[in-house]
């Protein structure tokens, strides 16, 4: 099989999983957190600004790797025989003209057209610049001449046999999820930015259609740019309709007007790119991620960190896999609360929270605040008995009546499965030992099935589950008045 081909055959596969997966992997992109977008947001543009020091600092020999040690190390290699100060000249000067004009669009509103027309303006004066002084004479990197018109169609050049088919299938398939992750980690970026939905399966399925027409033309796979998006993010652009205009733009480039750009210096275009993604690095809601929740900026800063020193990849896997292991953290480890009485009240809250509340002589209240499954039985089991046994200890130590009743508020518990059920019949026997009678306060309809369909109601008596925790208070103190 000719290379050609090879590519094509692989653009197609990967293009071809794309649409595959639209049945099952969409909800893939609701593990990629707030948190994990802003971090990968600001490590992709660093990344990206990195890798255009090659054009911005007219580098001839620059690193293929995408890390921020390989970037610095080729770029400080360089520095006293591959730097040319005429291209650094164009390349600083204009990235400070964009930013000036940036500057300018955000301060007035009303100027925002001069953001939007900087980079046209950068590109027509560096090139005419270069052209009137010859500077690519000197050193300076220009886009030289570029192949007028588009790809023949090379639909007849793919094959689906030989001994490269099932090596293609396989990166076809990684390619594609990459691709997904990535397309749909920038979508996602640029949502936040402009208050819209996004839509994994319409994503995947507008990627994948996109790379096997593109394959048709031996297309590179293809998927969302972060560079071209932040461009068109930041030249004010708001509906689809300017992908398409862009679209046409760039064909009538290519079939007419390629030479005029002959002369174009690269550095300009690393300005560009540098100025559009410099933006995109959101200190202030890095600082209000560490403010919320420290779990969250840890997955903030596994992206961040993942994306400059390794990939993109890496990156997104370090935010995904620090998501994972939150969620799997707070399903096996859920929360139990000790509740109290409000005054003047038949409301229970947590006492911490409320340090007003009171508690009820002889009586425990605890609420667990998740779902009872077998990945958290025992704990929640192992919690009540120490919230027990650190109450008895503290009521010994005051010489106050003993606990002799445990209710369990599980309102918030939305399901139960076996292994939570055989969990409350332990927690029921380890009770008795203590001479401690165990209720139940509002439990929901799916659990209360499960109760009575497990008979644990019978082992622990019909008395003892209660609409509200008010309704145990009644029977099991009957009697109690507030101090």
């Amino acid at each position: 099989m000719k290379e050609l081909d090879d590519c094509d055959v692989k653009v197609w596969l990967s293009s071809a999983c794309f649409v595959g997966m639209y049945f099952w992997l969409g909800f893939l992109i609701d593990f990629l957190s707030h948190a994990s977008i802003v971090g990968f947001m600001g490590g992709a543009a660093i990344t990206i600004s990195l890798q255009q020091l090659k054009g911005l600092l007219g580098i001839k020999i620059f690193t293929k790797k995408p890390d921020i040690v390989s970037v610095m190390r080729s770029v400080f290699s360089a520095v006293h025989h591959g730097w040319n100060w005429q291209t650094i000249l164009i390349g600083v000067s204009f990235l400070a003209f964009l930013l000036l004009t940036k500057y300018i669009g955000k301060k007035n509103k009303k100027l925002f057209w001069v953001p939007a027309i900087a980079p046209l303006i950068s590109v027509i004066l560096s090139t005419f610049f270069v052209y009137i002084t010859r500077a690519d004479k000197k050193g300076v990197a220009i886009v030289h001449k570029i192949r007028p018109g588009v790809n023949p169609p090379s639909a007849h050049l793919i094959y689906f046999t030989g001994e490269n088919v099932m090596k293609g299938f396989r990166i076809g398939s990684v390619a594609g999820m990459v691709a997904l992750t990535e397309g749909v980690a920038i979508a996602r970026t640029f949502a936040g930015i402009k208050d819209y939905e996004v839509d994994g399966n319409k994503e995947m399925v507008a990627m994948g259609t996109m790379n096997i027409i593109g394959s048709f033309t031996s297309c590179y796979v293809a998927t969302g740019s972060f560079s071209r998006s932040a461009i068109n993010y930041m030249a004010g652009c708001h509906t689809a309709v300017s992908n398409i205009v862009m679209s046409l733009v760039v064909l009538l480039t290519l079939e007419l007007i390629t030479p005029i750009f002959k002369y174009t210096p690269n550095a300009i275009l690393a300005s560009i790119i540098i100025s559009a993604v410099l933006g995109l690095i959101d200190f202030e809601a890095m600082k209000l991620i560490w403010k919320i929740d420290k779990f969250d900026f840890v997955a903030c800063m596994g992206a961040f960190f993942g994306v400059v020193f390794i990939s993109v990849e890496i990156g997104l896997l370090l935010a995904v896999s620090i998501s994972f292991a939150k969620i799997l953290l707070q399903v096996t480890r859920p929360r139990t609360t000790l509740l109290g009485k409000l005054p003047r009240t038949n409301v229970y809250r947590n006492i911490q929270q409320y340090p007003h509340a009171t508690q009820i002589p002889g009586i425990l209240i605890i609420r667990v605040d998740s779902a009872i499954y077998f990945s958290n039985s025992n704990y929640i089991k192992e919690r009540i008995l120490r919230w027990v046994t650190d109450e008895e200890e503290q009521l010994k130590e005051k010489s106050l009546p003993k606990i002799e009743y445990l209710i369990v508020e599980m309102s918030p518990v939305i399901d139960i499965d076996t292994s939570g059920i055989h969990a409350l019949e332990e927690l029921y026997r380890s009770l008795q030992k203590r001479k401690i009678e165990l209720a139940l306060a509002n439990p929901g309809t799916v659990v209360i099935d499960k109760i009575h369909a497990s008979e644990f109601v019978d082992l622990i008596g019909k008395g003892k589950i209660f609409l509200s925790v008010a309704d145990a208070i009644l029977t099991f103190a009957p009697h109690y008045e507030e101090p």
